[in-house]
C-alpha cells in the first residue's frame, strides 16, 4: 500500500486545485450562462416548471396567494414528469415549508420512498419459489439554507433484514453540501460514495429493480468523508476521501480514496446529437488489508434511445457485504433502452461477472428483459423485470419480478 500512500498526498491537493478558479478563464463564456451549480439544487428537488422557460417580463412584485390544499392535490393528480434520471415526488410542494425572511432556513421538505417486488424463482432442478422484497423503505428531511449558502440531507432507513445491527442500518444518509462555488459541489458527511456508475447512483433511479452484478458487489455501500464534485461542459468528476468503514461498523481501520471522471465529447453541442459519456474511476484503500477496484464506462443517450457498458475489476475490494481479502473478481455488464411512449420504456441486459477468477469455471451470467411505466415518473413507478440466470458451477434459474415504486 505504500503507493497509496504516496498518492494520497497528490489526489486531495487535485481536488484543491480543481476547486480554484483555474477554468476561470478557458470556460469564461459557460460562468455567463446558467450553471446547475450556481444555486443549491438537492437530489429531492422537483423541477416544478418541467424545463419551460419563465418568461423575460416576469417579475416577482405581484403577492402569491398559497393554494388550498384541494389545489395542491389536484395538481398532484395532474403532474406529469418526463424526466428520469432523478427522483421526482408526489407530495413535494405539499411537503415543503418555506421559512421567513428572518430565518437561517430557506426551505424544509419532509419526504418517504418505497420500493418493493413481488416474484417468482424457477430453478432448473424443479424448485420453485415465491417472495415479496422490501427493496428500500425511506424517509428523508431535506433542508436548504438562506441565501442557498448550504443545504443538508438526513435520510432514515428501514430495511426489513439485515446481517447489520439497528444502529448500523438506521442512517441511510447524513450529509452537508454547498453550490457556493461555480460548476463546484462540496460535500462532508455520511452517503454512498462513486464507485462505478451505477454503483453510486441512487436507488430510485435504476433502470431494473437489481443492480448489475459488478455494482451490488463492489459499489453501494455507505462511508463516512468528505468529497467534491464538478461538472463542466466537457467534464464532470467525483473525488473523495472517506473512512474506509462501512456502514458505521468501525471506528477508522483506515483511509480510502474514490474517484471518478467523465468525459463528454458532446457537451457542447447542447443535445443535439444526444449525450455521450466516457469515464474510468478508481477505489483504493486499507481496511484489515489493501484493495484495489478499477471501472470503466461508456454510455450514450438520443432522444428516446440509450445504451451503455459498464467494466469493473478488483484486487480486494470493500463493497456493501464487507471486505473481500486479495480475492480477484471481475464482471461487466451492457445495457439498451428505448422510450416506446412518453412512459413505457422497453430495456435489455447482457451482465457477466466472475466472483473469484482463481476459481475455474465460476462464472454468472445473467440476461435480463424490463418494461418500466412511468405513472408519474419516478415518483409512481411499475417495474417488470425477467431475468435469466446462467451459472457454470449451480443450476441455472428463471426469475420474474414485478416492481412498484412510490416516492411521496
Amino acid at each position: 500500500m505504500l503507493f497509496m500512500r504516496n498518492i494520497l498526498p497528490v489526489f486531495i491537493v487535485g481536488i484543491l486545485l480543481l476547486s480554484v478558479p483555474l477554468y476561470a478563464k478557458a470556460n469564461e463564456e459557460q460562468f455567463e450562462s446558467k450553471s446547475a451549480y450556481e444555486e443549491v439544487i438537492l437530489e429531492t428537488e422537483i423541477e416544478r416548471n418541467d424545463g419551460e422557460d419563465i418568461p423575460e417580463d416576469t417579475t416577482i412584485t405581484e403577492e402569491i396567494q398559497e393554494k388550498s390544499l384541494k389545489e395542491k392535490l389536484n395538481d398532484v393528480y395532474n403532474l406529469e414528469v418526463y424526466k428520469y434520471d432523478k427522483p421526482s415526488y408526489l407530495f413535494g410542494e405539499i411537503l415543503t415549508h418555506k421559512y421567513p425572511e428572518n430565518s437561517f432556513l430557506e426551505t424544509t421538505h419532509i419526504w418517504g420512498a418505497y420500493s418493493g417486488d413481488i416474484g417468482v424463482k424457477f430453478i432448473d432442478d424443479g424448485t420453485v419459489t415465491n417472495h415479496y422484497d422490501f427493496n428500500a423503505v425511506n424517509i428523508g428531511f431535506d433542508g436548504v439554507l438562506k441565501d442557498k449558502n448550504a443545504d443538508f440531507r438526513i435520510m432514515m432507513g428501514f430495511p426489513p433484514r439485515s446481517h447489520r445491527n439497528f444502529t448500523q442500518t438506521m442512517f441511510a444518509d447524513i450529509y452537508v453540501g454547498t453550490n457556493k462555488v461555480p460548476h463546484h459541489r462540496f460535500l462532508i458527511g455520511y452517503k454512498r460514495p462513486q464507485v462505478g456508475m451505477e454503483g453510486g447512483n441512487s436507488s430510485y433511479t435504476l433502470p431494473f429493480i437489481n443492480r448489475s452484478q459488478i455494482a451490488r458487489t463492489f459499489g453501494t455501500a455507505r462511508k463516512l468523508g468528505a468529497k467534491v464534485e464538478g461538472d463542466y461542459s466537457l467534464i464532470d468528476y467525483d473525488l473523495g476521501v472517506y473512512s474506509s468503514s462501512t456502514y458505521f461498523q468501525e471506528f477508522f481501520p483506515g483511509a480510502e480514496f474514490i474517484g471518478w471522471i467523465n468525459l463528454k465529447p458532446l457537451g457542447k453541442t447542447n443535445g443535439k446529437y444526444g449525450n455521450l459519456k466516457i469515464g474510468g474511476g478508481l477505489d483504493a484503500g486499507h481496511r484489515s488489508n489493501d484493495f484495489c477496484v478499477i471501472g470503466s464506462y461508456v454510455g450514450y443517450e438520443y432522444k428516446k434511445f440509450m445504451v451503455n457498458f459498464e467494466w469493473s475489476q478488483g484486487n480486494g475490494y470493500n463493497g456493501p457485504l464487507g471486505e473481500s481479502v486479495r480475492t480477484h473478481a471481475g464482471g461487466f455488464c451492457a445495457t439498451i433502452g428505448y422510450m416506446l411512449t412518453k412512459k413505457l420504456q422497453i430495456l435489455a441486459r447482457y451482465d457477466e461477472f466472475d466472483p473469484n477468477k482463481h476459481i475455474n469455471s465460476n462464472k454468472k451470467r445473467e440476461f435480463s428483459m424490463g418494461l418500466n411505466y412511468f405513472i408519474k415518473g419516478q415518483a409512481l413507478k411499475l417495474v417488470l423485470d425477467y431475468i435469466f440466470c446462467q451459472n457454470d458451477n449451480a443450476h441455472n434459474s428463471h426469475r420474474i419480478l414485478l416492481g412498484t415504486q412510490i416516492l411521496l
